[in-house]
């Protein structure tokens, strides 16, 4: 199957700018799906899902678009993609869903015609991004905005795992520039806490090292915080800051988030919580209303922590076990 060249317009860009990156990742998907193709499981079933494996890495792709271009989407007020375009991110992770069912439980058969449709899916997204996305993106966004995205582009990753972020000096961190880039912090040495006193590098190191994904969103609905681990259960970046919590859900859990929302402004809620599987794991999300001393909503802070391995513990453990 041949494939055009980058258009014009794309390879007169910088190497490191987002929308041709973006470009060149979408030749390298087309590479990956043709190899998807020419892999039938009935004939090498190892090695159609080392290939499927890495095609399950269109993750990260979805996930910079959904938390880095389309908030700046949002600012330049086109919102479209946010809602239709992220309907069809679910559609093809739904697929890749069945297709890893269907792998676990070596139904070869059912194989063939979900692979099928999930080239034709990820092709008619291609074909959208590439003549309709890019191309406004291109035009409403400012060179300040696609600067801003290089540095979250690079903290959630490619498809391609062998790409290398080719603009940020090597000796300041990912974490650094995106503080620089995002929050001017306070020139406060020490903060009085309810219990205690602690510096802001402290508390940063503090949420940086607590084992659960936090966000914390204001009463205006925007997300004014999300602690940045290194294991996080779902990925963030520097572009999510100041986005209407609204556009940071998939468009079918929308309805459920504002009314949690409307739910804790009210008064009448304090908590929600669920439970899902997330990737071969339990991850448990719970939301909870924030409120000053006079009970005045302040915002809502999530929390989400994959607790398969806590499910598995039984009985105590009192010792210390590093030597065993």
């Amino acid at each position: 199957m041949h494939y055009p060249k980058l258009p014009d317009y794309i390879t007169g860009l910088p190497e490191s700018h987002s929308l041709r990156v973006y470009f060149e990742e979408n030749e390298f998907i087309k590479r990956l799906l043709v190899e998807l193709q020419m892999s039938p499981p009935h004939q090498d079933f190892q090695k159609f899902v080392n290939v499927f494996n890495h095609v399950c890495e269109i993750e990260k792709r979805y996930a910079r678009k959904e938390n880095q271009l389309f908030p700046y989407l949002e600012k330049r007020g086109w919102f479209g993609p946010s809602q239709g375009m992220w309907s069809f991110h679910d559609s093809i992770r739904d697929i890749l869903r069945t297709i890893r069912g269907q792998i676990d439980n070596k139904e070869i058969k059912s194989l063939s015609e979900s692979v099928r449709l999930l080239i034709e899916n990820m092709h008619h997204m291609i074909h959208v991004e590439e003549n309709r996305l890019f191309p406004n993106a291109l035009q409403l966004l400012q060179p300040e905005d696609w600067a801003a995205m290089t540095t979250g582009d690079e903290e959630i990753g490619w498809v391609d795992r062998d790409r290398r972020a080719t603009t940020a000096p090597a000796t300041e961190s990912i974490a650094e520039r995106s503080q620089t880039a995002a929050v001017e912090f306070p020139d406060v040495s020490k903060l009085k806490m309810d219990e205690g006193v602690l510096n802001l590098e402290q508390i940063n190191l503090i949420l940086k090292f607590l084992p659960v994904d936090v966000t914390f969103v204001d009463e205006n609905d925007k997300v004014a915080f999300y602690n940045r681990g290194e294991e996080r259960v779902f990925p963030r970046s520097a572009g999510v800051i100041g986005r209407e919590v609204r556009f940071c859900h998939p468009p079918k859990s929308v309805d459920t988030v504002l009314r949690i929302l409307e739910e804790f402004k009210a008064g009448r809620k304090d908590e929600a919580e669920f439970w899902i599987q997330f990737k071969g794991r339990t991850i448990h999300i719970r939301y909870f209303a924030v409120r000053d001393k006079e009970k005045k909503y302040k915002g809502v802070l999530e929390m989400s922590q994959d607790i398969t391995d806590i499910q598995k513990i039984q009985g105590e453990k009192r010792l210390l076990s590093w030597d065993q």
